[in-house]
């Protein structure tokens, strides 16, 4: 199989959706001999910062010396990014011999009768047989949407369960409650692993604790007072440097990250106390290693700079507790600055709440159809759910006619900000660029 003809294959079977349940990629794993479970995972689960969270760990393991698997979604500048080792994408041959095997697993489950596996598990069990050939010794793995019924949670060697930022998001799927989703998103626990978790809010804290003491696990819930001497630089806004001071009393002393916003310290927390986690677990991690990862750990698509003179940033920000982060992070950085929005979402995301929190910030809004995803939102309709609150907004054609508009508007003084959705923030930041 060709890279070209592995890629129109998972393009054709893309009519499969969405469908919650482990079934399937249970049947599909054991045609493939089980590869997760000769696998050490650390799982995460959450609404928004998970993925930074896995950036920070799945880094600072590399720095450890580690062999380490990374999985989570979507892309954002290339496909197969959404695999690696280590940093690395998974090769072309290995991606196209893996969907080969797993492509003909999957003709042989139909012919047995079963429903053909959703795109989402064929790629978690290519990530699975890919992390368990080359012999990593630890998987960081991101749920895709949910946890109890992720395609993910098949494995059962979780060496930490971890639980990012849970709120509302996903409702359709997983409840139109905060209760309901967090019971969703606490399904990765598994009887007697450690987990770790964020302060969540009252609603979602009392699930997870619950969740933790049915299954036996020891928690642990991050306390946003071991991060102390917060820096922020106006000119660098993606630089962050802080103490850390574990529970047991030691500090470490000007640690630095280099991804910017609000909300990052929350993540770094979380990966801090996971660490701690593993360190218990046989992981060790030096304080070298353990720098060097943070200073180093880029994770394209949140909060991310892309060019100066005018700034230009871009941001995954596409729901309710995301929007309210970025506003917040907008008022920290930006105050007394013009800013123009470039945004692009998602028809089945709150499209409302997201304008209402970011509205204000914007000098003018420019608007965008996300390409090749049938879910997105046309730019003239999010035009016009906007336009209901602000004077100032333009529905462009194209991703390229709206970064030289936004160009053409902008100062060399001026913030340019792209948010929304993922799906598009890859090609337009390659449009930037270029």
């Amino acid at each position: 199989m060709k890279y070209r003809e592995a890629l129109e294959y998972l393009e054709s079977i893309q009519n499969y959706g969405i469908v919650p349940g482990l079934e399937s990629i249970v049947r599909l794993c054991g045609s493939l001999g089980d590869p997760q479970e000769r696998l050490k995972f650390v799982h995460i689960a959450g609404t928004n910062g998970k993925g930074s969270t896995l950036a920070y760990l799945s880094n600072v393991l590399r720095c450890a010396g580690y062999r380490v698997g990374r999985y989570s979604s979507p892309a954002v500048l290339e496909y197969r990014e959404i695999i690696q080792i280590n940093g690395r994408n998974i090769t072309q041959k290995a991606f196209c011999e893996g969907i080969e095997l797993i492509r003909n697993a999957c003709y042989q489950i139909v012919e047995e009768g079963y429903p053909h596996p959703t795109p989402f598990e064929v790629e978690t069990a290519l990530a699975f047989w890919y992390f368990d050939r080359a012999g990593c010794d630890i998987v960081v793995l991101e749920t895709g949407m949910g946890g109890l019924y992720d395609a993910t949670n098949l494995i059962q060697t979780t060496v930490a369960a971890v639980l990012a930022s849970i709120s509302m998001d996903h409702m359709k799927f997983l409840g139109g409650s905060l209760s309901e989703i967090a019971a969703h998103k606490a399904g990765i626990l598994k009887e007697g692993c450690d987990a770790v978790s964020m302060e969540q809010a009252p609603e979602a804290m009392e699930v997870v604790r619950r969740v933790a003491e049915e299954k036996h696990c020891r928690l642990r819930v991050t306390d946003r007072a071991c991060i102390t001497n917060l820096r922020r630089s106006g000119r660098d806004v993606e630089r962050q440097r802080f103490d850390y001071r574990s529970a047991e009393g030691s500090v470490l002393k000007d640690l630095e990250i280099h991804l910017g916003g609000v909300f990052q310290t929350d993540n770094v927390l979380l990966a801090l106390e996971t660490l701690r986690v593993l360190r218990e677990k046989g992981f060790a991690v030096s304080e070298t290693a353990l720098r060097k990862g943070l200073r180093e750990t880029v994770w394209p698509g949140r909060f991310s700079v892309i060019s100066t003179k005018p700034l230009f940033v871009v941001d995954g920000a596409h729901n309710e507790d995301a929007a309210g982060k970025l506003a917040r992070t907008v008022e920290m950085y930006f105050t007394n600055r013009r800013i123009i929005y470039i945004m692009g979402m998602l028809r089945d995301k709150e499209c409302e709440k997201v304008i209402s929190l970011t509205q204000s910030y914007a000098d003018q809004i420019i608007t965008v159809t996300p390409p090749e995803n049938p879910r997105a939102m046309q730019a003239y309709d999010l035009a016009q759910e906007i336009a209901r609150v602000h004077p100032r907004v333009t529905a462009a054609d194209s991703l390229e006619e709206a970064v030289e508009l936004a160009r053409l508007l902008a100062a060399p003084e001026d913030v340019i900000l792209a948010f929304g959705s993922l799906s598009y923030l890859g090609r337009l930041i390659r449009i930037a660029e270029r």
